[in-house]
């Protein structure tokens, strides 16, 4: 959104009054700020006439002056790089206009009139990959958030809502297909071997929903037959050679359109649903009106080049650009700060399809999983944000895992305080009050509150306050009666030194240590700094089980012995809770291991516990493999360092290694046990293949640790004998963190067979940035020279530096090496991809919980591109926020 700055002209958009502002500091951009646009724009006609070295945009605009603002004798129209070479007003030419800064300023005498603006850009220049594109040969675009106004100028604010009308003509040889939203009205040859087509959306939408796809490509093509019996003309479109690698996506779709009526009561809404798969995009997809435009990463696979993940990430992300369709395109946002209002609402939408889709318990866990190695400490940093922020300089900034996925956690807690029916009355409220409108959190919130009957005054602090709130556990037993007392604080984050308790439901069960049951589930929900909770008829100490499912998004602090862990960690009926006592099991003891607070007789009896509570995991026979792997895996070390107010990266690592190898070789005969039984089981896509997989990895990163030798000679086998991508890469990756002959053999082997197919190539990157190598920095160095690396294309720039980024091991080399290499990345991306540069920049901002040799260096190379010239807006938010 193009929020008013100060000063501001009566239409709600600035003035560029600081003349003196350096390039690089854009203003702040502030919620509070907001005034409605003073025009209204109804109707949109678009012309293209394509070409990738050169397009040109004619576009009409009908606009009217709005009654609900105020009003203003200026239009602003929003540009980016681009000059109007013709500006009419009621098709005469006009003069009555000046440029400020980018934005067009356009004087309009009149109530309503209309506007039309020809401007002309090249898309093979384009490399931001926003706006109108070049990628490999076709054109596309990706307009969310302000990406339309590198096409024409326009308001281009979410708040502007227009049904768009558009005529595209190309070279029918180069562009075969020309795509756009809506549907089809009309199509036809032209002169000098040229085709136009003519697309319409009915239904009103803000700039940032608007897609162009021209190109050479092939679809698959299927149908859907909604509920009220519309039939749905559905195409996945993608390169040529491609098309054998779409039927799952395709599959997705359909699941995802009959679940969304299902579940939510949504019907699609136009005659035709069309994805088209890009291979450079900034993002994973983007949801279009009737024409969502995707990574190829989530639109294309089949065993050989797929792994598990891969189907399940396709499949989450088909479902969530579809669910948008309703929460986010029928209704958008008022302006960017709202942004949580589609995005955390959509992933809790995509997160409980995934969930009813495949195992519910693994795909809870593995979504806590994210929040905690992301989201939890984005919010313990320089750049923690509420999930509906106060203000910005760059909007790109603000996708951020706190809007998306902590956003999706805070609609979650209304869903498990309302229950499912009360939050489905919630929900069908929302849709039917703002269907068509551009709304706001707040509206969300208060439709959830008058559908399900809930007070939710206080539960709005979760929108405005940033930070995870940690809640301090104490349970006392005395006569037959167990007092839990709760405590909770929100630590200080940046801007927001005192907060305010919040509501936090907790699911909770009591269990008899001796019977090993319980008598039932609990919610309470703490809305006070503290509080206490009594429950009667327990003869002796009850074995408590809190936060069950993760019913909210917090850290719980509780002193817990390491026998109640193991008798959770093998008796808990709930797979979270279960999984979470693993975790803390392990998590205690590296965190204490670390800090030098165990004896060696500590530390091995420690140990044994956790080999135990292991034990009792690989013997349970009611598990299924899934869920099994989940419980037997290892806590990441960013979570490990997350635990501690300044953590070490090299000694954490240390004693995780040492940890492995101690659980390697306390259950060698039961995990041997256990990769015999699971490497039987043929491929397939089912649940138990898929768990019988995921444990043979498991089981060779464990043997890495304690037997290097065996380790290398099962991956080798493992790898030799593959028939699908998830055991080889798995093969490949414990075999990249080994120094053995057969790691290079392999990864050559893998390179060759694999060569020309960009995705799978992304990984042969990414598994070598990951590895738990000693020369994996060097690895890393020499890749960024290979003929295959390229700094266009984002997903090769995230398959290297991300991959490294996010690897403490190597990231976090004493010397400093690993940062001054993300540093030069940034340096060098930010005036090729800024979006993409400034992604980079958090791991170094977390200079603040790093030990102080380690943190000095960091902060030391933030300075560095800080100091930059014209270092993009997108990055310079950033770093200014990570060092302030």
């Amino acid at each position: 959104m193009d929020i008013a700055r100060t000063p501001a002209t009566p239409d709600g958009n600035p003035e560029m009054a600081d003349a003196a502002r350096q390039p690089s500091e854009p203003s702040l951009i502030r919620r509070e700020d907001y005034l409605p646009f003073a025009w209204l724009v109804p109707q949109t006609l678009l012309d293209f006439d394509l070409g990738l070295e050169s397009t040109t945009v004619t576009a009409t605009l009908s606009v009217a002056r709005n009654p609900a603002a105020a009003r203003s004798p200026v239009i602003r129209l929003n540009g980016d790089g681009i000059t109007a070479a013709r500006v009419e007003v009621d098709g005469e030419e006009s003069s009555s206009w000046t440029m400020d800064g980018d934005d067009l300023l356009l004087s309009l005498p009149g109530d309503a009139h209309q506007i039309t603006i020809v401007t002309q850009i090249d898309p093979s220049a384009n490399s931001q990959l926003m706006g109108l594109y070049g990628s490999n040969g076709m054109l596309c675009t990706q307009c969310e958030a302000e990406g339309f106004r590198r096409i024409t100028f326009f308001p281009d604010r979410p708040d502007v809502l227009s049904t768009y009308s558009v005529r595209m003509r190309g070279s029918r040889a180069q562009f075969p297909v020309l795509l756009c939203n809506g549907n089809l009205t009309g199509e036809g040859e032209g002169e000098n071997g040229t085709h136009w087509a003519e697309w319409h959306d009915p239904w009103p939408k803000p700039s940032y929903l608007f897609a162009l796809v021209a190109g050479d490509l092939v679809a698959r093509s299927d149908s859907f037959v909604t509920m009220t019996g519309r039939n749905v003309a559905l195409n996945v479109y993608v390169r040529d050679g491609d098309l054998d690698r779409t039927e799952h996506a395709m599959e997705s779709l359909k699941r995802s359109m009959k679940w969304d009526e299902d579940v939510f009561g949504r019907e699609y809404d136009l005659d035709l649903f069309n994805i088209v798969a890009v291979s450079d995009f900034n993002m994973g997809a983007m949801e279009n009106k009737g024409l969502n435009v995707f990574n190829t990463k989530y639109v294309l696979a089949d065993p050989e080049t797929a792994t598990d993940g891969d189907y399940d990430g396709i499949e989450g992300v088909i479902g969530h650009e579809y669910f948008h369709n309703w929460s986010g395109n029928r209704i958008t946002c008022r302006d960017w700060f709202q942004l949580s209002l589609k995005e955390g609402f959509t992933v809790l939408r995509d997160q409980l399809f995934s969930q009813d889709m495949g195992s519910a318990p693994v795909k809870r866990i593995e979504d806590v999983r994210v929040l905690r190695g992301v989201q939890f400490p984005e919010d313990s940093g320089p750049l923690a944000h509420p999930i509906r922020p106060d203000s910005y300089r760059e909007i790109n900034n603000f996708y951020t895992s706190t809007v998306y996925n902590k956003g999706a956690e805070v609609i979650r807690m209304m869903r498990t305080m309302a229950g499912e029916q009360r939050f489905r009355q919630g929900t069908d409220l929302y849709f039917e009050r703002h269907d068509g409108e551009a709304a706001t959190c707040e509206d969300f919130v208060k439709a959830i509150e008058d559908g399900a009957g809930l007070d939710l005054g206080q539960f709005r602090l979760w929108y405005s306050q940033a930070g995870t709130p940690k809640v301090s556990v104490e349970l006392r037993h005395d006569g037959s009666t167990v007092t839990l007392a709760l405590r909770q604080q929100v630590p200080p984050t940046p801007g927001q030194p005192d907060k305010l308790p919040v509501p936090i439901p907790l699911r909770i069960a009591l269990f008899d240590r001796n019977g090993r049951t319980h008598r039932g589930e609990e919610l309470i929900v703490l809305d006070s700094a503290e509080a206490e909770f009594s429950f009667d008829g327990f003869a002796d100490m009850p074995i408590l089980s809190i936060n069950r499912g993760f019913s909210a998004p917090v850290t719980i602090e509780r002193d817990v012995s390491r026998d109640d862990l193991v008798f959770l960690a093998a008796r808990d009926d709930d797979p979270f809770a279960r999984y979470e006592a693993m975790q803390e099991l392990m998590t205690g003891h590296l965190v204490s291991a670390v800090g030098g607070e165990l004896s060696d007789g500590d530390r091995d009896a420690a140990r044994h516990d956790i080999a135990r509570a292991m034990a009792a995991v690989i013997e349970d026979t009611k598990l299924d493999d899934l869920m099994r792997g989940e419980l037997l895996l290892m806590p990441s070390q960013t979570y490990v360092a997350e635990q501690m107010l300044v953590a070490d990266p090299g000694r954490i690592h240390a004693e995780r290694e040492a940890l492995k190898a101690s659980i390697g070789s306390a259950l060698g005969s039961e995990l041997d046990a256990l990769y015999a039984r699971v490497e039987k089981v043929p491929y397939s896509r089912s649940s138990a293949a898929c768990g019988a997989r995921k444990l043979k990895t498991l089981v060779l990163t464990y043997f890495a640790a304690s037997d290097p030798a065996k380790a290398a000679q099962l991956a080798t086998s493992q790898y030799d004998r593959a028939d699908n991508m998830t055991d080889r890469q798995g093969a490949l990756m414990v075999l990249a963190g080994l120094d053995t002959v057969e790691r290079t053999v392999k990864l050559m082997d893998f390179y060759d067979r694999y060569r020309g197919n960009a995705l799978v190539i992304d990984k042969w990157f990414s598994l070598q940035a990951a590895s738990l190598h000693g020369n994996a920095l060097e690895h890393v160095k020499a890749l960024r020279e290979h003929p295959d690396f390229t700094m266009k294309n984002p997903n090769r720039v995230r398959s290297l530096y991300m991959a490294f980024a996010a690897n403490p091991h190597a990231f976090h080399a004493a010397d400093g090496e690993g940062y001054r290499l993300v540093a030069d990345l940034i340096l060098d991306l930010d005036p090729i991809n800024a979006q993409t540069a400034a992604r980079f920049v958090p791991p170094l901002g977390r200079w603040r919980r790093i030990e102080p040799g380690r943190a000095a260096i960091m902060r030391s190379e933030l300075e560095r591109v800080a100091a930059a010239p014209e270092l993009s807006r997108d990055t310079y938010e950033q770093v200014s926020r990570s060092l302030g």
